[in-house]
């Protein structure tokens, strides 16, 4: 056994579920933890804790908790199957008697999932010990399986109330062990999404493991081909053990058009495909950020530092905030977390930028994102719910925050509308001085809904997506297991350069998009907007106050435009590393068409069943779609899963005919695509908590078949039939708009592609009156 580490940052301990100190730390005991060092994440490991009693020992009725954090993944401990995984027992070394459970919020956040150990009948006295058994293998389980994201100081915290007053205690020296990658089983190549020609760029690539960690375990030589003209390509790339990432750089295409690089083993196949690059002169360039997330200072995982770092080294995205939950967040966190970024920002490499989550409850108003130019400004809390002392400067609701900020002149910070937990109300608090757009999707799911609020109440509002993720991975945040079921969105910004100043100018006039994340969510969008009449740009809205505007033919996406007359023309250009399947054109809340990339003549084999929704609004929006397809006089060739995350939701072909799932979605979408051996023979019968049907195979055509189990929120499940293959992975056309005279028309796209990664434009906001 090995000595724990202690705690390194002072407000790292805070949110232990302390009321007081009446005990001195040094007469709580002590804890240690056996084996200890690095595992793999996500792996089967058996552990021993011993917490050896202190001075008052523990008495009749006092309790011990082990306590993990609320963003781990880590199974659940249970004690009643010794053959099944996650089997705990617990014993004291006197007899005493000891009542043990498991409760997923049994302390204060973020140190939530608690075993919890009451002393039931006598009690300790110094020296004697409490054994927690984690993952007993001893009856053939394979023990407890670990949380599936790394982390270097993986906590076993354990609180005492050795005196039965129900006031734990945090043990001042904590056991813990690392969790570290696996060996890589996936590759990602990425580059930038747009250079002018001549411009130098770099090829990033990393391994990923079973759970998507970026690995040091790498050993590979790769070769590398272009598809495009690239100049400075070498023909091998090599990786090798002990970095997580690697590079080739002093790249250049000199030509206008596209390219790509593809990674291939020494068996030609196709290990990785980065990517498309644009190579065009335009004014405007397209970086890449991840702008909300948090760390283990609030409720994420390792620090503040190791969280920009990720974003930068790993991710690969040119910038990245930090959004802790204000009510978190001690002054002395806000000072070295605006000390971190001020280190981290470096304009033209990578973009750090300050700021916090407002975190008021939905009844004040709800999350809100507050981004600032420069270091050193007030935090405005919702509340201090899990501090002590700090700046008075509290503003309980979403309204009052917006007053503040104006009172004070700070017009030029920039806030967003998100649902994380609690999810913004934007009806009762908004201001479009501020509040400049609505992030749509993210690890807790997609969010459509928030922009359908905004385009009712007529607001002019940006789509941004990022991935409000807890595990450390931020521009790289896949969902691992337990109730994330959707990877972290990014959010692609157009502007001129790479700096605070000019991202935070491309957040207020709402040039950008947002993606669902992943490795294809890096697509290049361009949307413009043509008049054969004058028309008068503005990108503050002039609804909100006078405003300056100019003369304009074109508009891009977050634009506003007032057209008294004339007509419009849309122009879409779409380039993704995957298939473009569909694009739905919206104005406002009306679906105007459906752009799909192959004809109906292009249809075969190929079924997909498609499931999406979310139960409401709150924290538990999950729709559990567990199901099973059965097909008739027909046979099923293979079962492929879409969007399947999490690695304990499976498809899995139970026989030539049958095909079960275990999923769930949170407002984004999954499903299974089937190949059956025959075009038009034979029905398919689904079943699901929310569908049961049966739908003759030859009455599944290009528009499909959709059940709608609309609740509060959209909830639906559709089949449609899809090319076997051949779908391009490029899209352009244009459109005639039909322009409303009344009212703002909201002109925005919805993409998807073939692997189930979407992508939301901001809209145009063009009115007649």
């Amino acid at each position: 056994m090995t000595e724990p580490a202690k705690t390194e940052k002072p407000w790292a301990a805070i949110n232990s579920g302390v009321i007081r100190a009446p005990i001195g730390t040094e007469h709580l005991g002590h804890a240690v933890i056996d084996p200890s060092g690095a595992f793999e994440a996500g792996s089967y490991a058996s552990f021993t804790l011993t917490y050896t009693a202190g001075t008052f020992g523990i008495d009749d009725s006092g309790s011990l908790r082990v306590c993990f954090r609320f963003a781990s993944d880590q199974s659940s401990p249970q004690f009643d199957d010794p053959k099944a995984a996650n089997y705990c027992t617990v014993e004291a070394s006197n007899g005493a008697v000891l009542q043990v459970r498991f409760d997923p919020k049994g302390n204060v956040r973020p140190w939530d999932r608690t075993i919890w150990i009451k002393v039931v009948k006598g009690y300790l006295q110094e020296g004697d010990h409490i054994t927690i058994r984690f993952g007993v293998t001893d009856h053939g389980g394979p023990g407890m399986r670990l949380q599936t994201f790394c982390e270097k100081n993986f906590e076993f915290r354990v609180l005492v109330d050795p005196i039965a007053t129900f006031n734990f205690q945090t043990l001042p020296v904590q056991p813990s062990i690392s969790i570290v990658p696996g060996a890589p089983e996936r590759f990602a190549a990425v580059l930038p999404t747009l250079k002018r020609p001549g411009e130098r760029f770099t090829l990033k690539v990393r391994g990923e493991d079973k759970w998507d960690n970026p690995s040091n375990r790498c050993n590979a030589v790769f070769t590398v081909e272009a598809e495009g003209r690239i100049e400075g390509l070498p023909q091998t790339l090599t990786l090798g053990e002990g970095p997580y990432a690697f590079e080739i750089g002093d790249l250049v295409s000199p030509e206008p058009g596209k390219v790509a690089i593809t990674l291939k083993d020494e068996r030609g196949n196709v290990v990785a495909r980065s990517n498309p690059l644009i190579i065009e002169d335009r004014p405007l360039m397209h970086f890449w950020g991840d702008m909300h997330g948090q760390s283990g200072e609030t409720i994420g995982t390792g620090s503040a530092e190791e969280y920009f770092a990720f974003a930068r080294d790993r991710a690969f995205v040119d910038a990245c905030g930090h959004q802790g939950n204000d009510f978190q967040i001690t002054d002395a966190f806000w000072e070295e977390l605006n000390a971190i970024t001020a280190r981290f920002d470096a304009p033209g490499e990578f973009v750090a930028m300050p700021g916090y989550e407002w975190s008021g409850n939905t009844a004040l108003g709800g999350d809100r994102n507050v981004f600032f130019p420069e270091e050193g400004r007030i935090i405005r809390r919702s509340s201090k719910a899990l501090i002590e002392g700090g700046a008075d400067t509290d503003c309980v609701t979403a309204g009052a925050l917006f007053e503040s900020l104006a009172r004070n002149g700070e017009f030029d910070v920039v806030c967003y509308a998100h649902c994380g937990g609690r999810y913004a109300d934007i009806a009762l608090a908004h201001d479009g001085r501020f509040e400049k757009s609505v992030e749509v999707h993210s690890s807790w799911g997609t969010f459509e809904w928030l922009l359908q609020d905004a385009l009712r109440l007529g607001y002019r509002v940006g789509v941004v997506a990022n991935s409000d993720g807890h595990k450390g991975r931020p521009g790289a945040s896949y969902p691992g297991a337990g109730k994330f079921g959707a990877i972290g969105g990014l959010t692609c910004f157009l502007t001129p350069e790479l700096s605070r100043e000019a991202l935070l100018d491309a957040m207020r006039k709402r040039h950008h998009y947002g993606t669902s994340g992943g490795h294809s969510g890096r697509m290049a969008i361009d949307l413009a907007i043509g008049f054969d009449r004058p028309a008068t740009l503005y990108h503050d809205d002039p609804k909100l106050g006078p405003t300056e505007g100019i003369a304009a033919r074109t508009a891009m996406m977050g634009d506003i435009i007032h057209l008294p007359e004339g007509g419009a023309r849309l122009s879409v250009s779409i380039a993704a590393r995957a298939p473009v399947l569909r694009v739905d054109l919206f104005n406002g809340l009306d679906h105007v068409e459906t752009i799909r990339n192959y004809r109906q003549e292009d249809l075969g084999k190929r079924i997909r069943i498609r499931w999406e929704g979310a139960e409401y609004r709150g924290r538990f929006r999950q729709v559990v779609w567990d199901g099973k397809a059965m097909l008739s006089s027909n046979s099923i060739v293979s079962a492929s899963p879409l969007n399947f995350f999490n690695h304990d939701k499976t498809v899995e072909l139970t026989g030539p005919r049958d095909v079960r799932w275990k999923a769930q979605t949170t407002g984004n979408f999954g499903g299974v695509d089937l190949v059956l051996e025959n075009e038009t023979d034979g029905a398919l019968a689904i079943e699901t908590p929310l569908v049961s049907a049966e739908i003759p195979i030859s009455e599944i055509g290009y528009d499909g078949v959709i059940f709608d189990k609309s609740g509060e929120l959209p909830r639906f499940l559709s089949v449609t039939r899809l090319p076997d293959a051949g779908i391009a992975a490029e899209i352009a056309f244009t459109r005639e708009l039909d322009i409303r005279p009344e009212g703002d028309n909201a002109w925005y796209l919805r993409v998807e592609l073939e692997d189930g990664t979407c992508a939301w434009t901001s809209p145009v906001y063009l009115f007649r009156d």
